[in-house]
């Protein structure tokens, strides 16, 4: 179960882009407790020092302060490399209709720059960051490959173009490449701070100071939360994963949906709170609901998640009360 049996040769090395950030440094911090080298890419525009300086010290991680969007620094993070897990990317839906272009140049033309590092250098494997966004208005639940909708958002639009570039390097330059369409990832070191932040970790921040959250829409849309741990283990087993479910992407999630109303209900239970939420308009490019289906994750990379959303939630709120 999990990825604590995921066993690589001695002497592997990995190189995660956005180390710095919250899946990255989550990943960084896995793979250097199996004993394996680890190099973090991240040029902290999202990603916080903090998360550089929790492993700074080990002697099997090192940190370069670099740009996606330069080829050469791509290319020189990559020599050596056996695995790569590509997180680097800017996030948020309503930040990136406000800001098109630049999430084209980061997301697009930064991942193409990786996914060419990876092939000059002879990487074994490309695993990288997709998303559920890629399903835009597709009303059918629960979500599955292969049946997507219209897209709603740049930043979609982004993950979607970094998912053919990646098939059609597997295909064209024989690169194995893995997509892993992340469903509303939460858990330790997710930024609770700005107006982007994501849902989870903003809501418990607020709780402890006795502040009332802002719902966007009526709080019955729906999502499938998916606990960080599941998240590592689908990259270590991307990595193992047959040359044959190369070229790809693959739903990662738990594969069952929260109400967005009762997941705050529930955290102002666990946080002993009574305080009214404050609801907004709905979120330009928000989708209402969402759930994914993961029986193509389960086959083609053993994928099997162990951490539900009540297990996940109780170390998340363990984890803010302690660092907050």
């Amino acid at each position: 179960m999990g990825y604590k049996n995921v066993i690589f040769e001695k002497n592997s090395t990995f190189l995660v882009t956005g180390g710095a950030g919250f899946i990255g440094s989550n990943l960084c911090e896995a793979i250097l407790a199996k004993g394996h080298k680890v190099t973090c890419l991240d040029n902290l525009s999202t990603g916080k020092k903090e998360n550089v300086n929790l492993f700074i010290d080990n002697p099997l991680y090192t940190f370069i302060n670099g740009d996606i969007r330069d080829l050469d620094t791509c290319i020189a993070a990559c020599n050596g490399i056996d695995y790569i897990l590509h997180q680097a990317a800017w996030g948020s839906v309503p930040r990136s209709i406000e800001m098109p272009l630049l999430y084209e140049e980061i997301n697009i033309k930064g991942t193409l720059n990786m996914l060419e590092a990876a092939k000059i250098n002879n990487v074994k494997k490309f695993v990288y960051a997709s998303s559920s966004s890629v399903y835009g208005d597709e009303p059918a639940l629960p979500k599955k490959e292969g049946i997507e909708g219209n897209l709603l958002s740049p930043y979609a639009l982004t993950k979607s173009v970094n998912e053919k570039y990646a098939a059609l390097y597997t295909k064209i330059y024989g690169l194995e490449t893995y997509g892993l369409r992340y469903f509303n990832v939460f858990g330790k070191r997710q930024d609770p701070e700005g107006v982007y932040a994501a849902v989870i970790p903003k809501f418990i921040k607020l709780l402890l100071e006795n502040k009332a959250p802002t719902i966007n829409g009526d709080g019955n849309q729906s999502r499938d939360f998916t606990y960080i741990e599941n998240v590592i283990e689908a990259n270590l087993k991307a990595c193992i994963a047959p040359s044959s479910a190369a070229g790809e992407a693959y739903n990662i999630a738990y594969g069952e949906r929260e109400y967005l109303i009762d997941i705050y209900n529930g955290l102002c239970k666990a946080l002993g709170k009574n305080i009214t939420p404050n609801f907004g308009n709905d979120r330009k490019g928000d989708i209402k609901h969402s759930n994914a289906d993961i029986t193509k994750a389960r086959i083609f990379l053993n994928y099997d998640p162990e951490w539900n959303f009540e297990k996940g939630i109780q170390y998340a709120i363990n984890w803010y009360q302690k660092n907050l």
